[in-house]
């Protein structure tokens, strides 16, 4: 996983407990040829220890062939740095991730130093792949640090309301990636559709609301897996 095209278009933070939900955990291993990635978060992050459940279901990722990014927490630039790396270096021994999803990502340009050295850090803690998610269009400085930037996190009534800022056509959509929830189960061939409109070839789209809208498999992952190809 890098900078160049993906090899998937879909980008799955599934925040659900394979104990819990095990059949969205397999829904994702058989359709591993549309995925850019899966986002693992066993507890805000990798846990204060190994979750065996968690161990299995991403051995089972990985062996389909899914790239695995570790949840982190940034707390929008507030959270230290050695918290942050601690948390790469977790995912990376306990689960075998390639890659970290950096999440709460500040959009305002004076953290990008900062930004700069926690990206910088964790690739040379082996993440190969860097994912960070604003939520939100930030400064154009962030597209420079990541191998794809999270420009949209949010419900599907204020998506189709969504503009896109100029800057973002100077980059190529492989590595722009919008992330909707709350989306009607009949539409989530159309928010993959919308999103690659939007300049965003990876996306996700899923029905679920509240306080963790991520806890369930994708809408329509076979087709959002074939909608930007």
């Amino acid at each position: 996983m890098s900078a160049r095209e993906p090899r998937g278009h879909l980008l799955v933070p599934l925040y659900v407990h394979p104990s819990v939900d095990p059949e969205a955990w397999e829904v994702l291993a058989r359709e591993s040829g549309g995925l850019y990635g899966v986002v693992l978060n066993a507890a805000d992050g990798p846990g204060p220890y190994p979750d065996p459940a968690f161990a299995a279901a991403a051995d089972r990722l990985r062996r389909a062939g899914v790239p695995l990014l570790g949840y982190v927490d940034t707390d929008y630039g507030t959270r230290p740095t050695r918290a942050v790396l601690r948390d790469v270096h977790r995912h990376r021994r306990w689960y075998g991730t390639d890659g970290v999803f950096l999440d709460r990502v500040a959009a305002d340009a004076a953290p990008l130093p900062r930004y700069r050295r926690v990206v910088r850090a964790a690739r040379l803690l082996g993440a190969a792949g860097v994912v960070l998610n604003p939520g939100t269009h930030p400064d154009p400085g962030y597209a420079l640090l990541a191998d794809l930037l999270v420009t949209f996190e949010g419900r599907w009534e204020d998506y189709r309301r969504v503009t896109v800022p100029e800057w973002t056509r100077t980059h190529p959509s492989h590595r722009f990636c919008h992330l909707v929830y709350a989306v009607p189960e009949h539409l989530g061939t159309t928010a993959a559709h919308l999103a690659h409109e939007r300049g965003a070839t990876v996306h996700c789209a899923v029905p679920g609301r509240g306080a963790n809208p991520w806890r369930s498999a994708p809408l329509a992952a076979d087709a959002c897996g074939r909608t930007a190809g």
